[in-house]
């Protein structure tokens, strides 16, 4: 196996450019993993065309991929303020750090996917604006003066130990950068499958490491963006992170093994197995909401003579209601008119009244076992 000159503690200013020097694509063990990956994920996306709303997933799943990417960044919080948070915009000022932090990755991903809508190629602006939205600022890159390393976690065996230092000089990140992008849009120089694109191309971006902090999370955002750009998923909703959660040390050390001895072999296998396990579970989790949301209309409409397919989308779209949104599709705004629709719904349990202080939200626990299963 080859070892290379890498010192932890030094600038990895000798980051080799892309493409690799390695024979990926007749790779018999990556190419078998490929195919699995591709037709998993060619599954998820034959789906997401079944769903009524395309966009209903944001509340949803996209919402999950937000937490648990958030999550391997030791950022918690909790499904219940996530769901109220999106259920109620002027919940905002009040909201704990971690649940901002979380809603700001779902942002984030969501408008990166409007931007690639017109301009369907990744390029280093669509990257600082991820970043931007993610961590709220208007900063650049690190400066080259910054002395940012990466260290083992608190919880770790040697904690506090430098176990990688990211390149680090004037024009350095920016030239870098310069060609991962070309790597990335340029098909023609670099014919190879998006997939394994994908799965180089986000070692490279965590191995240049170009902004002080959030790193991770843009990385996680530009795969799902990229499979998007490529035409592999028409939404931005695999849910990635999951399966990196469970397989977080793994994660880290096959990415440090690129690194230290140049092993893409298993960096691909991992993120390949990671593309297919995720998308496995996607489509399982859209299959069971769409016969959900099919067994729940069938049965209200029997209850409930005003309950229609549009009200069915919306309580499916999030997993916590306020009556307001209720009220815009049946076209009611009196409170009592409303309370009187959501006390129907409570009373066929479709949905579950929760109090909060003052506030009503209203519950779709079939939507909540789903997600959270």
């Amino acid at each position: 196996m080859e070892i290379l000159r890498f010192d932890r503690q030094k600038p990895y200013n000798d980051l080799p450019l892309l493409p690799p020097n390695k024979d990926i694509e007749n790779n018999p063990v990556i190419l078998k993993r490929l195919v699995s990956a591709s037709r998993a994920l060619a599954t998820v996306n034959g789906n997401l065309n079944r769903l009524p709303n395309p966009l209903m997933l944001i509340n949803t799943l996209a919402l999950q991929e937000a937490k648990a990417s958030s999550e391997i960044e030791n950022i918690f919080t909790t499904e219940d303020e996530l769901y109220k948070a999106i259920s109620d915009t002027n919940r905002e000022s009040n909201l704990n750090p971690a649940t901002k932090e979380v809603l700001k990755y779902r942002e984030a991903l969501w408008t990166g996917y409007k931007e690639l809508q017109i301009n369907r190629k990744i390029d280093t602006n669509l990257i600082k604006q991820i970043f931007n939205q993610i961590k709220e600022t208007t900063t650049n890159y690190r400066p080259p003066q910054a002395q940012v390393v990466i260290k083992r976690g608190e919880s770790e065996f040697r904690s506090g130990e430098i176990i990688y230092t990211p390149p680090r000089g004037e024009g350095l990140i920016e030239s870098l950068l310069d060609n991962l992008v070309d790597y990335l849009n340029n098909d023609e120089i670099y014919p190879i499958d998006p997939l394994l694109k994908m799965c180089i191309a986000h070692y490279q971006f965590e191995a240049i490491h170009p902004f002080q902090d959030g790193n991770g999370r843009t990385g996680r955002i530009l795969n799902l963006l990229y499979l998007f750009s490529k035409g592999l998923l028409s939404q931005p909703v695999v849910y990635m992170s999951k399966f990196i959660i469970l397989n977080k040390e793994d994660y880290y050390f096959k990415l440090g093994a690129v690194t230290q001895r140049n092993s893409w072999e298993s960096w691909i296998e991992f993120m390949l197995e990671a593309t297919e396990k995720s998308s496995l579970l996607t489509n399982r989790r859209i299959n069971e909401i769409l016969s959900q949301m099919d067994s729940t209309l069938e049965y209200a409409k029997g209850k409930i003579k005003w309950y229609s397919k549009e009200i069915n989308e919306a309580i499916f779209s999030q997993p916590y209601i306020k009556p307001t949104l209720i009220g815009k599709i049946i076209g009611k705004t009196s409170r009592t008119t409303l309370t009187k629709y959501m006390n129907e719904l409570v009373n066929y349990k479709i949905l579950r009244p929760s109090k909060d202080g003052v506030e009503v939200f209203y519950i779709n626990d079939d939507l909540i076992r789903i997600l959270e299963g």
